[in-house]
């Protein structure tokens, strides 16, 4: 189990690299929730104006 995690030597690089691709993942997830509320926001407002 210790040979797994050490990497070979390359741990740092190698978990780093997971962890980076976890952030970006995350990131992404909330922009994409933050553009669908601010669309869903103006999708709204059209509705509000063109039903006056």
């Amino acid at each position: 189990m210790t040979e797994f995690f050490s990497q070979g030597g390359y741990a740092f690089f190698v978990w780093g690299a997971y962890g980076m691709v976890a952030l970006l993942l995350l990131a992404e997830i909330l922009q994409l929730r933050a553009e669908r509320r601010s669309m869903l926001s103006r999708l709204g407002r059209l509705m509000r104006m063109r039903g006056s």
